[in-house]
């Protein structure tokens, strides 16, 4: 169910990365645009913890299969569907944008796997970036603009969810509590359900079971209501299902369904 990057030694959605510097960009500048063409054909994207709360209001959120899993929303179905976004990017349902794609085409990353220091760097294959006539400069003279700074900012603040997000697999993970999710669309006129496997999610019976001093932490720490997030979510599962049978996008669904 989860889209994979073009490039498997690069994050989704990014085609190269090189790091920003005076140097090299001292040119180049940085621009607005209301077309995520990096989203369109991506049926998942993933997710922070703190992005939960607005994130279920629209889509379902899952968590990838195997070890070390992620959070992500469904924004499709199948594989190269994306129900909100049109084929040139276009975003066609005001709908919650997850932060890793807002970030696009920026990210902190290392320079050497050796070290702990990140940087900001960027995908130079983008149209957002460059030495481009018009647009934010990324540098005045050698010090990074106003909106390099806006950027590095968003992105740190990113890399924090992200350990934060990290320490909810980990309680997840510690008392065992996902299992292999598979999630079955009845269209109710005796043709066999729509299955989609390939994700993890909460199991609740095992959530029933934990101790009532880790549900008190849970609540304490505001874990608890990010679970039942995750759960409450998964019923839009049928609203996503609906949209990419509306747009003609279910793969073997009959004409009359």
């Amino acid at each position: 169910m989860a889209s994979a990057p073009q490039n498997p030694a690069l994050p989704l959605f990014y085609k190269d990365l090189i790091p920003l510097n005076s140097q090299q960009h001292a040119s180049w500048k940085t621009r607005p645009t209301d077309k995520a063409t990096w989203l369109a054909g991506i049926n998942s994207v993933p997710l922070t913890v703190e992005e939960f709360p607005q994130a279920q209001r629209n889509f379902p959120i899952i968590f990838t299969a195997g070890a070390d899993p992620i959070p992500l929303v469904l924004m499709g179905m199948n594989e190269g569907v994306n129900v909100f976004v049109d084929e040139d990017g276009g975003v066609n349902t005001p709908v919650y944008i997850p932060a890793y794609a807002r970030r696009y085409p920026f990210m902190l990353a290392k320079l050497r796997q050796d070290a702990d220091e990140l940087s900001l760097c960027v995908d130079p294959t983008s149209d957002l970036v460059g030495d481009l006539e018009e647009g934010e400069a990324l540098f005045d003279g050698t010090e990074p603009s106003q909106a390099t700074k806006n950027m590095l900012q968003f992105c740190e603040n990113f890399e924090i969810a992200g350990t934060k997000t990290a320490n909810f697999m980990a309680e997840l993970t510690k008392h065992k509590l996902l299992m292999d999710g598979e999630l079955n669309i009845d269209l109710g006129n005796g043709q066999p359900p729509f299955n989609y496997r390939g994700f993890q999610m909460v199991d609740e019976n095992k959530l029933r079971e934990v101790r009532g001093d880790v549900l008190r932490t849970w609540n304490q720490n505001g874990m608890l209501p990010l679970i039942y997030a995750h759960l409450f979510s998964l019923d839009l599962v049928r609203d996503i299902f609906g949209r990419q049978a509306a747009q003609g996008k279910v793969p073997n669904l009959p004409v009359n369904a």
